[in-house]
């Protein structure tokens, strides 16, 4: 695969996003970050992060809703496949390291030290955006999470089984075939789903991982949150998530989408999934 391949099946799916979307690339500490920005520019920030191995690209349903209100930032994550760049210099490497790169984001989008901003997460995103707001309080004002991997319970032996041989060496067939057999075959957007592929050889950095967040930690999260799960998902029990979430975060809102798969989301969501999120962030 040539990187022009990539960039076309990029470009195809950025162009389902709303009329006035723009891009930037955004110094940082860890390299320029890509971001696709949609919505008034004066409106308030929200940031969206996608799954791992996943892009910016496919929040545009997401963006369409939250654009009408706010200033949406689609972010291609530093070190995954996109448009980022990293700096081969300072890698990213810990959830330290996502903190200072967020931090560093926030102040190259404009957003005030003493100011705050939304966040959307997806899978990974999740994790990124749960782990940040409990380090950062002060710069999250409203938390949306969307199939959440490792911040509530772990994985499902099953789906680790299957994904192991796309971590081990990721081909488009083998991200294909993993993406069928957790979607069920559900219809998803073709030119998604040939970027989606078309990842698994654009060279990437080693994910951050750690452990999920303590039961104390959690209770302490002070940003409104949301957490939609998918009903069916393969890759963890999404009834046990809710059951975790909702005993250590006090007020948390949930809720099982049953026609969702964890890979569906955010690209070919259920009807109502994106008004919903914008309804969370309108307060």
């Amino acid at each position: 695969m040539t990187r022009e391949a990539f960039d076309l099946a990029y470009d195809a799916v950025l162009g389902s996003w709303p009329r006035g979307t723009g891009t930037a690339m955004l110094p940082t500490p860890y390299g320029a970050t890509h971001v696709i920005s949609h919505g008034p520019a004066d409106a308030p920030p929200v940031l969206l992060l996608p799954g791992g191995g996943a892009t910016a690209t496919g929040w545009y349903g997401t963006a369409a809703a939250l654009g009408a209100t706010h200033r949406v930032h689609a972010v291609d994550l530093v070190g995954e496949p996109g448009r980022s760049v990293p700096d081969p210099a300072r890698p990213i490497r810990t959830a330290d390291d996502l903190t200072g790169w967020l931090d560093a984001l926030l102040d190259a989008l404009g957003v005030p030290p003493d100011g705050a901003a939304g966040l959307v997460g997806h899978s990974y995103g999740a994790w990124i955006a749960l782990h940040y707001a409990l380090a950062a309080p002060g710069r999250v004002d409203r938390l949306a999470l969307l199939d959440p991997t490792n911040c509530f319970t772990g994985f499902a032996p099953r789906f680790l089984l299957r994904a192991l041989p796309v971590l081990l060496r990721p081909t488009p067939a083998r991200h294909s075939a993993l993406l069928g057999w957790e979607t069920r075959g559900a219809p998803l957007d073709a030119d998604w789903r040939r970027l989606h592929a078309l990842a698994a050889q654009v060279p990437t950095a080693r994910p951050v991982s750690g452990p999920r967040p303590a039961p104390g930690r959690l209770a302490a999260l002070t940003a409104p949150t949301l957490v939609l799960l998918a009903g069916r998902t393969r890759v963890h029990d999404p009834y046990a998530v809710e059951r975790r979430a909702r005993a250590a975060v006090p007020g948390l809102e949930t809720a099982v989408l049953p026609d969702a798969s964890h890979f569906t989301l955010p690209v070919s969501a259920p009807d109502g999934t994106h008004a919903r999120i914008a309804r969370h962030f309108a307060g």
